[in-house]
């Protein structure tokens, strides 16, 4: 099922998710919910706090990444073969060289900015059967991962762009908020609550 995707502004983008129980009910419908949506939205990455649950929990697909020919064979292979849910995850370690990539969010719609994160990541997680696991990722799919992983700790990539580009796109956040931005995919905005 397709969810409506959350818009900036509203609170539950803000919490810091709370852990996901092992009895957690349909938990394999809720993360089949979630690629669902993200799919629908040509997203490469979904948290639960973007479809209303504050939940430490996400999905990722990097698929559509495997077509850039900016990367050797190998990082393409790597990209297209990635598709993974993370739950109850704990950063561990983020190291390496600082690097920009100009990155977008489904919850933040018609922005996109420069943002800069380690190159290398150590994760521990849970699979969707709740298997412990204990990974190291780098590049595309490690950036991927702390954007997403951001998302259940409450954090917005546009909290990791400088103040000037804040102000720059201050009034395209205000639209999100007051619902005026349509996007080609299903949202639910902080201003349409209580109608």
């Amino acid at each position: 099922m397709i969810l409506p995707i959350i818009g900036y502004g509203d609170p539950v983008l803000r919490k810091v998710g709370e852990e996901v129980p092992q009895d957690y009910p349909n938990l394999k419908q809720t993360i089949a919910d979630m690629y669902e949506t993200m799919y629908n939205a040509y997203g490469l990455g979904l948290a639960a706090p973007q479809v209303g649950l504050s939940l430490r929990m996400f999905v990722i697909d990097t698929e559509p990444f495997g077509d850039d020919e900016d990367l050797s064979e190998e990082e393409r292979e790597k990209l297209k073969n990635f598709k993974r849910a993370f739950i109850n995850p704990k950063m561990l370690k983020e190291e390496g060289e600082e690097w920009g990539f100009n990155e977008g969010c489904l919850s933040i719609p018609e922005v996109r900015e420069d943002v800069y994160r380690n190159e290398r990541i150590t994760i521990e997680y849970y699979d969707e059967d709740f298997n412990k696991k204990t990974e190291e990722f780098d590049g595309l799919i490690a950036r991927v991962i702390q954007h997403e992983y951001d998302h259940i700790e409450g954090i917005l990539f546009t909290d990791k762009i400088s103040s000037l580009k804040k102000q720059l796109i201050k009034k395209k956040l205000q639209n999100i908020m007051d619902g005026k931005t349509r996007p080609d995919y299903k949202m639910k905005f902080i201003a349409k609550k209580g109608r």
